[in-house]
């Protein structure tokens, strides 16, 4: 999210960003005030969206910049038991079906396809097709298994229970499974450039391919579970 705000932000219109930041402070202040009825949130959140597309910045941020405003916590005290009872909480588990089994696949059939006019074998070996697969293959291991690895080490989380470092790497590697984030950035990168859009989507599909085949692999293989301490990681 970002990425997209910082990179892809053009024509910023100051008066709706500012707008939008006194529409945040207002959800900040509901939060902080304790009110924990959803209504509000969403009602601000629509103003919200409108004023983040109306100042340049891409509309998706304004989602994210929402969901940090509604409350974690639920209204009977905030302890832990009670947690997943909370507004966000609500809110997530009421768009859990409607989200993947309806706007996901809308998304992915609207953009996932690859023309392939003008496109012959060579774009497996475009430096554009192979830097997006690298990325989702490489960059996801590099970032959540060595991620992992540091805070471990630093004594900053706790190791996984009963797992090798094997089991983090195959998780890692199948991380690299991406498909509607890496398709929104790519159409955004590339907007005028049909060829560069295609090579962008064979790069998503090949990385994510890979990165399924050799994160299955790693798993299948890896020593089970089963007497593995979690300081073993």
């Amino acid at each position: 999210m970002l990425i997209i705000a910082i990179f892809y932000t053009n024509d910023l219109q100051l008066w709706a960003l500012a707008g939008a930041g006194i529409v945040m402070g207002v959800l900040f202040g509901l939060n902080r005030c304790g009110v924990r009825a959803l209504l509000p949130y969403l009602l601000l959140g629509a103003v919200l969206s409108v004023l983040v597309l109306l100042s340049g910045v891409h509309a998706t941020v304004a989602g994210v910049a929402l969901a940090l405003t509604i409350p974690l916590v639920s209204p009977v005290g905030g302890q832990s038991e009670h947690t997943v009872h909370s507004p966000l909480h609500n809110l997530e588990h009421a768009l859990a079906k409607f989200v993947p089994f309806i706007i996901i696949p809308i998304f992915g059939f609207a953009n996932a396809g690859v023309s392939l006019k003008g496109v012959d074998a060579s774009a497996l070996t475009n430096t554009l097709t192979i830097g997006v697969a690298g990325g989702l293959m490489v960059g996801k291991v590099i970032g959540v298994y060595g991620t992992a690895l540091i805070a471990v080490k630093f004594g900053l989380a706790d190791a996984p229970a009963n797992a090798a470092p094997l089991h983090v790497l195959g998780v890692a590697l199948l991380c690299g499974i991406g498909f509607t984030m890496s398709l929104f950035i790519g159409l955004l990168a590339f907007p005028d450039n049909q060829l560069l859009q295609d090579e962008v989507k064979i790069g998503i599909l090949l990385g994510s391919a890979l990165s399924a085949v050799l994160g299955t692999l790693v798993l299948r293989f890896s020593p089970r579970p089963g007497g593995i301490e979690a300081r073993s990681f």
